[in-house]
């Protein structure tokens, strides 16, 4: 297995880490859960960058990373939705488009097309995952600044609505395109 496929494995595999750490209560939890969401969306900028200059693109990792990047913003997704500090809708939005993308995927893949991500799916993580670490800071701001913590679930839950927002038009984009590219009926 080649080093960007070992972080893709990786970031999946710290996945569980970051919601155990979300979700205990303890001293600074929400800073440390940021640092480890830093740490796994630094391994998605890096795995494909050295995929590209290192001649390393694989099948796998086409397919891998993208479900690494699901299953850990899933994953904070429904910490925040269990906290209160997102919307249930603009969560179903997300993973509604997050299934019917993978689902694309795996209908193009039977008919021997790989369908990666594209510039509007990399945007839409970008900003999830960005706006992931933002509401984790935020959420360590209430410790210091106790007075936040009544705007907190507001700011948070609308920067996930900003994030669903993204997550539609890519998804609309994505299947714009595979309609030119695969038989949805085949």
């Amino acid at each position: 297995m080649n080093t960007p496929n070992k972080l893709t494995v990786a970031r999946m595999c710290i996945t569980p880490v970051f919601l155990a750490v979300l979700l205990l209560t303890f001293p600074h939890n929400f800073l440390c859960a940021a640092a480890i969401f830093s740490i796994a969306s630094v391994t998605d900028a890096i795995d494909g960058k050295l995929a590209r200059k290192n001649n390393q693109i694989t099948v796998f990792g086409k397919l891998l990373d993208p479900v690494a990047d699901k299953v850990l913003t899933t994953a904070a997704l429904l910490a925040f939705l269990q906290m209160g500090l997102c919307n249930i809708w603009s969560v179903m939005l997300i993973l509604t488009r997050e299934f019917a993308v993978t689902s694309m995927r795996l209908i193009a893949s039977a008919q021997g097309i790989v369908i990666p991500a594209n510039i509007f799916g990399k945007i839409k993580t970008a900003t999830q995952m960005a706006f992931t670490i933002v509401i984790l800071l935020l959420g360590e701001l209430c410790v210091f600044v106790p007075s936040f913590e009544a705007y907190f679930p507001t700011v948070s839950t609308v920067l996930i609505w900003i994030t669903a927002a993204f997550a539609v038009i890519s998804g609309i984009i994505y299947f714009a395109d595979a309609k030119k590219r695969i038989d949805f009926f085949q």
